[in-house]
């Protein structure tokens, strides 16, 4: 049974009547052409947990970032308001302020059922600077706005490696809880150091190379995964580094995306962990517009590996049948040609028939097992990037850490 985490939740609180500031992580893929939302994922795992502090009986402001400064997706949160009333299936007041007299007034006139969203907190310059708890407790957005609210809630486990003042500024100075899907992301990931989760399995994919090079110099070590299969980019880096004559045209993908500066530790990692490393046996490869199978020592040089081969998905597929968790993070291969779908696809497919608790981490593999139809029988999604990495390399996570000392220094009120 997985335990609770050392903070408070949204049980720990009776929120009836009360003001409650939840912030989110509601941060999504903006088209730089016609600035549309083209995923909403995060929107609408966050309105689940909004819909349940409403049956509560709160009035809930809700505090969120879009981008960064000087970033093409750095905009207002005007189309996150309509997509949150959309799944919220309620009206949501969004105000152009922060913590100015219109929002403040938006605060004070809200009713028990009512959501008010709040202007991009990163218009505010305080949020986009890092200091310790304590210094974010002396802002300005903690000064306005904690004075207004009972409790404040963190649902926005993909940001809680970072302290910006909406995320560690408000547990220093009043009653805060994690919300809840902040709260299932932490105890799923807590169940990896199990000792009742073995034989534990990572599937590593994707084109965020460095991430799953530093995951698995972390979890090889330390005995937390098991095997790790890998695929995408990060396969070919290691089958580099194994000595595998890849073809020219590979090497160039490889060389372009500057990955030739991580063999080194890529060689460092299959010397000591070669039983726990698991690359592809055979690949596809775009061969005169087609899929071709290829064994991986004698890929043709004007041939991109764009999947894993049939063998491979054999052979991970077994590995997979045998675990009591499976974490699966990137695509296999280049799924924006449907020719090269089919090792993501299968993989998901054998995920679903296990018995192992899953979590996939990103939208590439969300969105195929929801066209597969298989979504529901994913045991998690994880909404966290970089948090998620930090968790399982054994980090501390700051807004995580904030909220157990606001447990320690405020009581619950059940």
């Amino acid at each position: 049974m997985t335990s609770k985490p050392p903070f408070y939740t949204m049980d720990n609180f009776n929120l009836g009547g009360r003001k409650v500031l939840l912030r989110v992580d509601i941060n999504s893929p903006i088209d730089p052409k016609t600035g549309r939302i083209i995923d909403d994922t995060r929107i609408k795992s966050h309105a689940e947990t909004i819909k349940e502090l409403l049956e509560m009986g709160a009035s809930v402001t809700v505090l969120a970032h879009q981008g960064r400064p000087g970033d093409s997706d750095f905009t207002t949160l005007a189309a996150h308001s309509q997509l949150l009333s959309k799944y919220l299936k309620t009206d949501v007041k969004y105000v152009e302020d922060i913590f100015g007299p219109s929002a403040r007034s938006s605060i004070s006139s809200a009713r028990p059922g009512d959501v008010v969203l709040l202007e991009n907190v990163r218009f505010y310059s305080e949020e986009n600077i890092e200091k310790v708890p304590e210094a974010q407790a002396k802002t300005f957005l903690i000064k306005y706005l904690a004075p207004l609210f009972s409790v404040y809630v963190n649902d926005a486990f993909a940001t809680a490696h970072r302290s910006h003042p909406s995320l560690t500024g408000f547990p220093i100075v009043m009653p805060s809880c994690g919300g809840r899907l902040l709260q299932n992301e932490v105890e799923f990931l807590s169940s990896v150091y199990s000792a009742t989760s073995k034989p534990c399995v990572f599937v590593l994919g994707g084109g965020k190379v460095t991430d799953s090079v530093q995951l698995m110099e972390t979890l090889l070590p330390k005995g937390i995964a098991d095997k790790v299969m890998l695929t995408g980019l990060v396969s070919h880096l290691f089958l580099i580094a194994g000595g595998k004559h890849l073809g020219k045209a590979t090497v160039k993908i490889v060389e372009g995306k500057g990955l030739n500066a991580m063999l080194p530790r890529a060689e460092a990692l299959l010397k000591r962990y070669s039983d726990r490393i698991m690359v592809p046996v055979d690949v596809a490869v775009l061969k005169s517009e087609a899929r071709l199978e290829s064994g991986v020592d004698n890929v043709d040089d004007d041939a991109p590996i764009y999947d894993i081969g049939e063998e491979t998905i054999k052979l991970y597929s077994e590995t997979m049948s045998r675990a009591k968790i499976i974490i699966m993070r990137g695509p296999a291969g280049y799924i924006e040609d449907p020719r090269f779908t089919k090792g993501s696809e299968e993989l998901l497919r054998t995920l679903v028939k296990t018995n192992a608790k899953s979590l996939l981490g990103g939208g590439h593999l969300r969105a195929i097992s929801g066209r597969l139809g298989i979504a529901n029988k994913i045991g998690y999604f994880s909404t966290g990037g970089g948090a998620f990495i930090t968790f399982l390399s054994g980090e501390k996570l700051p807004a995580l850490e904030v909220l157990i000392t606001s447990a320690q220094k405020f009581k619950a009120d059940r």
